[in-house]
């Protein structure tokens, strides 16, 4: 009984996590607020109760852009095309 109750919670917690990071990107990126929420909420529902393989994609993409944040920025940025690519 307590498992069931552990995994439930943590199905809870993760649909409100979810829901939070995906309003405050959609709110950014629509400058709405009554469309972020309507996004969210949409996507929110069909993941976490049409679509339940899917809830574990947004984690690992949150781990990765929690613990992976400044790898991209490590590359050294190309001064030259290379000679295929001018014209």
């Amino acid at each position: 009984m307590f498992e069931a109750d552990m995994w439930t919670n943590l199905w809870i917690v993760l649909s409100l996590f979810y829901l939070v990071w995906l309003f405050a990107w959609a709110k950014r990126q629509l400058g709405s607020v009554t469309l972020a929420v309507l996004f969210a909420v949409i996507v929110v529902y069909l993941t976490f109760y049409q679509y339940p393989f899917l809830v574990w994609i947004p984690v690992v993409l949150f781990l990765f852009a929690f613990f992976f944040r400044g790898m991209f920025e490590k590359i050294p940025e190309g001064d030259k095309k290379p000679d295929y690519l001018r014209y």
